[in-house]
């Protein structure tokens, strides 16, 4: 599990490099599918991963900014930083036995669900893969190369 969290960090990493080479217009515009714009999707990602990590799992009290008070570039990737330094350590140190510990999770309609800890992070790992791919459509959209999803070639497996 531990690889695809750092697959994910080096695509993330990349797509905010990405975003550099394009204007803010082309960045904010509104795009069907997904949460909206390349810039809100991207925050989605690290607020996603974040909230279910930090918030979720660890049970701590966690603010996530809206996206209009990190709306640039550069704040999305300071955003990012700050969530990865706070929960790089507890993916680093997954344990198996942490596997089918329970969780919490009260829904937007209030309801309460229960979760084991390996289920979250596998869905942490596959959500912020199903929105690389909606960046690469939108990337094409505007007549740039995507990142590459490769998973062959990062060096994770050496």
């Amino acid at each position: 599990m531990l690889k695809l969290f750092e697959y994910n960090w080096q695509v993330r990493k990349d797509w905010l490099d990405w975003c550099g080479t394009v204007n803010e217009e082309e960045l904010m515009k509104r795009r069907t599918g997904g949460v909206g714009s390349i810039l809100i999707t991207l925050h989605h990602i690290v607020a996603v991963e974040y909230g279910w990590i930090c918030g979720g799992i660890q049970g701590k009290s966690i603010e996530i900014p809206p996206f209009e008070n990190v709306a640039g570039l550069q704040q999305i990737k300071d955003f990012s930083a700050r969530c990865h330094l706070e929960l790089a350590p507890f993916v680093y140190d997954w344990k198996d036995s942490l596997e089918s510990r329970i969780m919490i999770d009260i829904t937007d309609e209030g309801e309460r669900e229960a979760h084991t800890y390996g289920e979250v992070m596998r869905h942490v790992i596959a959500h912020e893969i199903h929105h690389i791919g909606q960046l690469s459509v939108w990337s094409r959209e505007i007549g740039k190369k995507p990142v590459t999803a490769n998973l062959i070639g990062r060096g994770l497996f050496d």
